[in-house]
């Protein structure tokens, strides 16, 4: 079966989408001070991503402050706003190798830090974990530097996946939609979060299920690809914001 088409996404709905993935991560206690991005493809404009200007919490995010820069974090929208060029290497790496997606979102979330520190990374012990199943690359820490060479190692070991585990750093997603991506996050933190807590419980005796079986149950999420991660999230997730931290809009 064919998946339809969906109608193209205008700048004006990425740039809401993005602001509110800053303040749900804000919100969810994903945020790292200043530090760490959500990015998103400005369609109709190649090679021009949306960032949040540094020096901003996520929670002062909006959809008018978000700055327009290209694959090498320069600002190109003429605001001379402040942005993180070195938060970009990873960003704009992984946009330059997947047009396919949206969103590029890497955070150094509590659980998922600790997810990659794991050797064994994301194992199958809750379904959360079941929608990532295969879906995760790793690449090994090199230090806070980000230069062409390992630009090159990343996005190898990212391929076509959903996202990568960056050792001893945080995890990394994409989505085809700002709300893909999020709902992706949502779920990789999750899962790691329930992993790591049943590992410290119970050491050396969490189980997790058969390897055909999650990739059995990983292949029910997905379906036939008509519905994404965030088609039905996203309405109730942008409401709760419209409630508790609204202006994200503006």
């Amino acid at each position: 079966m064919t998946t339809p088409p969906r109608p193209p996404r205008t700048e004006a709905q990425v740039r809401v989408d993005l602001a509110a993935a800053y303040r749900l991560a804000a919100l969810a206690g994903w945020d790292d001070t200043v530090y760490t991005h959500l990015s998103a493809r400005v369609p109709g404009e190649p090679g021009v991503y949306l960032i949040n200007r540094f020096g901003l919490a996520f929670d002062e995010v909006c959809a008018s402050n978000l700055v327009k820069v290209d694959v090498a974090g320069r600002v190109v929208d003429g605001s001379g706003a402040a942005v993180n060029p070195s938060g970009f290497a990873i960003h704009g790496a992984v946009h330059a190798a997947r047009p396919d997606v949206e969103c590029v979102i890497h955070l150094h979330s509590p659980w998922g830090v600790a997810l990659c520190a794991l050797p064994e990374g994301l194992l199958p012990t809750s379904q959360w974990a079941m929608r990532l199943w295969g879906r995760l690359g790793r690449h090994a820490y090199e230090g806070l530097a980000l230069g062409p060479d390992e630009q090159r190692r990343l996005v190898q070991r990212l391929g076509p996946l959903d996202g990568v585990l960056l050792e001893h750093h945080g995890p990394l997603v994409v989505g085809r939609t700002v709300a893909e991506a999020y709902m992706l996050m949502h779920l990789l933190e999750r899962a790691a979060q329930a992993q790591l807590r049943a590992m410290a419980a119970a050491p050396g005796r969490v189980t997790g299920v058969a390897p055909a079986l999650a990739e059995a149950t990983y292949r029910q999420w997905v379906g036939d690809g008509r519905e994404w991660d965030g088609d039905v999230e996203w309405p109730a997730l942008l409401r709760r914001l419209d409630r508790v931290m609204p202006g994200y809009r503006d």
